[in-house]
């Protein structure tokens, strides 16, 4: 081959190159949409937090006091029947207390003492009259309580059957409007869960009164399906 013949086929070849990668495949049209699956159910479990909160001029003096009135709490929900795995100590705190006036350095007053235990009812027709017993045998702190199923993923697995099923409806109602159709589903994600629904009460120490209602109703359970469609 001479050089004209050989310059001719380089030039060829590199021309061919360059239509090869003038060529583009075009980006495939992405469909995001999220949808939540909800159920309810009426709930099985409570989440209780209750505590003692004692205040005293040494630190020893509070957290002894504070150690005295704990036990009775704990004690108290053993008899109630409360199981030793639904009892658990949540928060245990020493604090010096400080009074503060004006242009002066804070004067040390006595220290605070705070435990927390946190339950969990299972007889939740006993959780009204549970309560009242804690805070007749010392506690002063009550938070709660969050009602809960304990196994729920039944209920979940119907809450994505769900969501998976209004998402799909979604994604064809926006194709069909763009005048397209799925081609193919190219991803799937999902969040959420169960939802506890916390209540507040007003703790009544009377002996001779009705125990504080409590009144579960339902929980929702959701699930937030996030899924992506490619489009054609």
């Amino acid at each position: 081959m001479n050089n004209r013949a050989w310059i001719a086929a380089v030039a060829a070849t590199m021309a061919s190159a360059a239509g090869a990668q003038a060529v583009t495949v075009p980006a495939p049209t992405l469909l995001t949409v999220s949808a939540e699956g909800r159920v309810t159910r009426a709930p099985d479990l409570a989440e209780v937090t209750g505590g003692v909160l004692t205040t005293a001029p040494t630190a020893s003096a509070a957290m002894s006091e504070n150690a005295v009135r704990m036990s009775a709490v704990v004690a108290a929900l053993r008899k109630a029947g409360v199981a030793d795995r639904d009892i658990q100590t949540s928060g245990l705190n020493l604090q010096p207390q400080y009074r503060y006036d004006n242009n002066q350095p804070p004067t040390l007053t006595g220290y605070q003492a705070t435990n927390n235990v946190s339950l969990r009812i299972r007889k939740l027709a006993d959780a009204g009259k549970l309560l009242d017993t804690l805070v007749s045998v010392g506690a002063n702190q009550i938070n709660g309580p969050n009602f809960r199923v304990e196994n729920s993923d039944k209920a979940l697995d119907e809450a994505r059957v769900a969501a998976v099923a209004t998402a799909r409806a979604r994604a064809v109602l926006y194709a069909n409007a763009a005048g397209l159709h799925i081609k193919r589903i190219a991803s799937i994600s999902e969040s959420g869960g169960e939802q506890p629904r916390p209540m507040m009460m007003t703790m009544r120490a009377d002996k001779a009164s009705a125990s504080t209602p409590v009144e579960p109703g339902e929980v929702a359970l959701t699930i937030t399906v996030t899924m992506a469609f490619e489009l054609e």
